[in-house]
């Protein structure tokens, strides 16, 4: 089903829940214009090259096009242009989630957006779906890379085309799937795109990653959920995690087992955002290896 057709019915839903609740959500009532008159400019504020889009020589206009945001944003072109008209349904908080990470937005102007659509502000945990618009810029950098933006839970938020072709589309798991350390421990088919002589090695990682975490943010975060979840269902973590594993470089080299293009020799590089307790991952390959023509490869044939 198109984004078109499932945004329609969401907007269909969130009209009928506007109605009967007097077009309120959880933290007060829906400001349409300062919405709509918000929306639009944050969308004139933005620059085609903030979001990787080329300027165009027909542009007349510095900022976005409403096009431009509802693409950015997962949601059709008449969706939004109805908000920003302002004659719109009242959005979903995922709705909102989805314009906040479209149009770039810092975590107060999230606030903010949440405020006028009449909901209370989310929570500032460390889990948070929300990427810095800093984090932003240099992911939309890598249209051509093998690049993700991950949780410190292992949950992928953003991916390149080339990052799906290479490792698979993280964007299909849901609950504690979402989290590759799961999937690792609990879902064999995690595992067969690395080598199994390459297994312990990652194992150990993926232990004392999530034993970091919960270290840092103690028994009752979202990390010891997923810790307790692992312990009840996999005796590999359950082992590792009475050794107090500790972690080390969050991604090194690794090798990845392609099902069309065999084996891949990687590096792994990674920049953290802590405030977001966030990082961008990006797979490269050296120069005139077999591995780089490989990568090159996949990048064309996708």
């Amino acid at each position: 089903m198109s984004v078109q057709i499932l945004d329609g019915v969401v907007g269909i839903l969130d009209g009928v829940v506007g109605i009967l609740d007097g077009v309120r959500g959880e933290g007060g009532v829906m400001d349409r214009e300062r919405l709509a008159d918000f929306l639009r400019s944050r969308r004139e504020a933005l620059r085609p090259e903030d979001v990787g889009l080329p300027r165009g020589r027909r542009r007349r206009t510095g900022g976005l096009r409403r096009e431009e945001v509802a693409v950015l944003s997962d949601m059709s072109v008449d969706y939004y242009s109805r908000l920003e008209q302002p004659r719109g349904p009242h959005p979903s908080e995922q709705m909102l989630a989805a314009l906040a990470r479209g149009l770039r937005l810092s975590l107060e102007e999230r606030d903010h957006l949440f405020l006028l659509a009449g909901y209370a502000t989310p929570r500032r945990t460390l889990r948070t779906d929300h990427v810095s618009p800093g984090m932003m810029r240099v992911f939309d950098g890598l249209e051509d890379a093998a690049a993700q933006v991950v949780t410190h839970l292992g949950e992928t938020l953003r991916q390149t085309r080339l990052s799906a072709a290479l490792i698979g589309d993280e964007s299909v798991h849901t609950g504690p799937a979402r989290s590759m350390h799961y999937r690792w421990f609990t879902d064999p088919a995690a595992r067969l795109i690395h080598p199994e002589d390459d297994h312990p090695l990652h194992s150990r990682l993926f232990a004392a990653t999530l034993h970091q975490v919960y270290t840092r943010e103690g028994k009752d975060s979202r990390a010891a959920e997923l810790v307790a979840a692992l312990l009840a269902d996999s005796p590999e973590f359950a082992a590792l995690w009475r050794e107090h594993p500790i972690t080390g470089p969050y991604c090194p080299q690794k090798r990845l087992q392609h099902p069309q293009l065999g084996l891949l020799d990687l590096h792994c590089q990674t920049l953290v955002d802590p405030e977001q307790s966030q990082l961008l991952v990006v797979y490269t390959a050296s120069p005139g290896t077999e591995s780089h023509e490989k990568l090159r490869l996949l990048s064309v044939v996708g």
